[in-house]
């Protein structure tokens, strides 16, 4: 028989968005592990918030929907709000009933900048790692260390001389002609009037330039999980001074291991790593110099272990650029892009925790 396609609203509910969430759902397992981060972090929203006045968003539900935007790759604070709305699965995870109003989105941007101008991010990173390292998913002697450009919030035409002075109107405020071809441009006599942090960058030789930011990650080699991360400004050296500022917070006072790639065979590099007693497995540049690696550091079995795995640094560059959205950034400005490349790192070794937890279930 026929079913007849009629909608009736009902006037009453009796199914909260647990129920409507099945139990075996990935996000379960993600929202475990985020709850437990928050719980750590709750003493520190304390102190961010006065004691009177208005109630805020909660941060923890400010941290669970940001996630959810870097998961799902979600482009705008907007549509998120949106999505939030009508998705009981969203409204489960954030930690809504399917009856709460959902914000706005302005006020939703201006409730998460109280966060972006504290260390949530890495705390939250911290505290993730922190929760792998307990389940014994982490190695605390074997990395690898990489960078990459993020291309920044600003156009071409945003690239003007920093001495310019008044210029007539632009024919089109929204999108001016600009004609800057032949002219010579650099990042010592140019700057973004759009995001004025941003430097103009390109991959290698021959590539396009374009105003970026340089990420950067430590790894650790046993499961490919993010340790460290931060967001310099994209000189021809960030690669190495970050991975040198990042080196230098790893725990404990024994030897370990850092793989790289050709970037970080420079002899200043090399000696700033034996000084922090770090052996730097990186890959040997033979093209028309001698390489800062020698066979002391080549012979042994370790070396060749580490330039395997560094390799898997690129998978966690792939999924921030994917699936969190960062290959063109939606933030300006060092401070803001730090702190959300930081988070979306947090946010990929919540969903590799899930399955490397998952698969040693299986295998159980």
């Amino acid at each position: 028989m026929r079913g007849n396609d009629q909608q009736q609203n009902h006037i009453f509910s009796y199914l909260s968005p647990e129920q409507r969430v099945r139990k075996d759902h990935p996000l379960r397992a993600i929202r475990a592990m985020v709850d437990e981060v928050l719980k750590q972090l709750s003493p520190r929203f304390d102190t961010m918030y006065a004691k009177v006045g208005r109630p805020s968003i909660p941060p923890e539900q400010l941290l669970r929907a940001q996630l959810l935007q870097l998961l799902y790759s979600v482009r705008s604070e907007r549509l998120l709000m949106e999505e939030i709305d009508y998705n009981l699965l969203f409204r489960w995870f954030v930690g809504l009933n399917a009856d709460d109003e959902v914000w706005d989105a302005t006020v939703f941007t201006k409730n998460r900048d109280r966060l972006l101008e504290a260390e949530v991010a890495k705390e939250f990173l911290a505290q993730v790692v922190a929760q792998a390292g307990a389940k014994g998913l982490t190695s605390d002697e074997h990395f690898s260390v990489d960078g990459t450009l993020l291309e920044a919030w600003a156009s071409a035409k945003s690239f003007q001389p920093k001495d310019k002075k008044q210029s007539p109107p632009p024919d089109d405020p929204g999108n001016p002609t600009v004609d800057f071809h032949g002219e010579k441009r650099s990042n010592q006599t140019h700057e973004s009037k759009t995001d004025p942090d941003a430097l103009l960058a390109r991959k290698g030789a021959g590539k396009e330039a374009k105003l970026s930011y340089s990420g950067n990650l430590l790894v650790e080699n046993r499961n490919g999980l993010i340790v460290s991360s931060t967001v310099w400004e994209a000189t021809g050296t960030a690669e190495r001074l970050a991975a040198l500022a990042m080196l230098e917070q790893v725990p404990g006072t024994g030897r370990v291991t850092v793989g790289g790639d050709k970037g970080f065979d420079t002899a200043e590099f090399v000696r700033e790593c034996r000084n922090m007693s770090v052996t730097p497995h990186v890959a040997q540049n033979l093209a028309g110099r001698r390489s800062a690696i020698d066979g002391r550091t080549t012979r042994p079995a370790g070396y060749a272990i580490s330039q395997k795995k560094r390799k898997r640094i690129e998978e966690c560059f792939g999924w921030l650029k994917t699936i969190a959205l960062l290959r063109k950034l939606r933030h300006r400005g060092t401070l803001k892009v730090n702190w959300i490349f930081t988070f979306a790192c947090a946010a990929y070794n919540l969903v590799r925790m899930r399955n490397l937890l998952a698969a040693s279930v299986g295998a159980g």
